[in-house]
C-alpha cells in the first residue's frame, strides 16, 4: 500500500501554485492508495482560499483524500469553511490490515495545538478496536519538537497525554505537519514522520518543498520524503545524514 502525506500547503499569500502543480503531476504518477493532507490547506481560512484549494484537489486522480485542518485553517472562523468544503471523517479503514485515525489539534485563533482530554480518550478507545493491524495517526501540529525549528510555543500542549495514548495503544505512524520541516522519529515500535511544506513559499533553512511517500508492505512501514521536482530519499536518511553534518 502507498499513501501520500502533504502538509502546509497555504493556499493564499505564501501559495506557490506552480509547485503545487507538480505535486499534482508527481502524487498521480504514484497512484497512490490514498492522500492524507495534513492541515494548513488555507493561508487564512478565507472562502476564496477553501475554493481554490477545493478546486486544486479535485485534479488529484485518487479515490480517497484525507484532509485535516490546521491552525491557519481556523482563522477568521475558517473553521466553519473547513467543515463545509472538508467533511471530516476520522477513521478510515484503508485496507483489511491498516487502519488511520485522525484527529483535530487546531483551535479558533490559536496557534498552538491541542487535542483534548474527551479526544484523546477516544483515540485510546478507537485504536485498540485494531489490535494485529499497521496503526496510523494522522494530526496537524507536531507531537514532538523539531530541531532547527526554534523554541517550541506552538506544539500540542498535551503532548504528553498523546505520547502515552499512541505508546499504549501500539500506534505504529504519527504524521504531522505544520512545522515546515521534515524530520523523523523512531522509538522502539512508534515511528513519527513529520512533513515538509509542499507548496508554501515559507520554507526552513536550505529544504525545499517536499512531501512524504509512505509505503506499507507486511507490516513494515518506510518513509520516503520527495522534494518536489528533485530527489526522493528514506526520510530517515535526513536525520542520518543531519547527526554526521552536526559532528563535522
Amino acid at each position: 500500500m502507498r499513501i501520500v502525506q502533504i502538509s502546509d500547503i497555504h493556499v493564499g499569500a505564501q501559495f506557490r501554485e506552480e509547485v503545487f502543480d507538480q505535486v499534482i503531476s508527481e502524487v498521480n504518477e504514484l497512484r497512490p492508495s490514498a492522500i492524507v493532507v495534513t492541515g494548513d490547506l488555507t493561508n487564512e481560512g478565507l472562502l476564496k482560499e477553501y475554493e481554490k484549494c477545493k478546486k486544486k484537489f479535485a485534479e488529484f486522480e485518487t479515490e480517497k483524500i484525507i484532509t485535516i485542518s490546521g491552525n491557519h485553517d481556523y482563522r477568521n472562523t475558517g473553521y466553519l469553511l473547513f467543515k463545509k468544503f472538508f467533511p471530516v471523517d476520522s477513521v478510515h479503514e484503508l485496507d483489511e490490515n491498516t487502519v488511520l485515525v485522525t484527529i483535530g489539534t487546531a483551535r479558533p485563533d490559536r496557534d498552538e495545538g491541542e487535542v483534548g482530554y474527551r479526544q484523546n480518550l477516544w483515540l485510546e478507545r478507537t485504536m485498540k478496536k485494531y489490535e494485529g493491524k499497521t496503526k496510523i495517526l494522522a494530526m496537524h501540529h507536531h507531537l514532538i519538537g523539531v530541531p532547527d525549528t526554534g523554541t517550541d510555543r506552538v506544539t500540542v500542549i498535551d503532548s504528553g497525554d498523546v505520547l502515552r495514548t499512541a505508546l499504549a495503544s501500539k500506534i505504529d505512524l504519527v504524521i504531522c505537519g505544520h512545522k515546515h520541516r521534515p524530520w523523523f522519529w523512531h522509538f522502539g515500535h512508534l515511528t513519527i514522520a513529520n512533513a515538509g511544506t509542499a507548496s508554501s513559499e515559507r520554507v526552513r533553512g536550505l529544504f525545499e518543498n517536499t512531501y512524504n511517500i509512505i509505503n506499507i508492505e507486511k507490516g513494515k512501514i518506510r518513509v520516503d520524503l520527495k522534494i518536489v521536482g528533485g530527489k526522493r530519499m528514506p526520510l530517515k536518511d535526513l536525520v542520518e545524514n543531519y547527526k554526521r553534518f552536526d559532528e563535522e
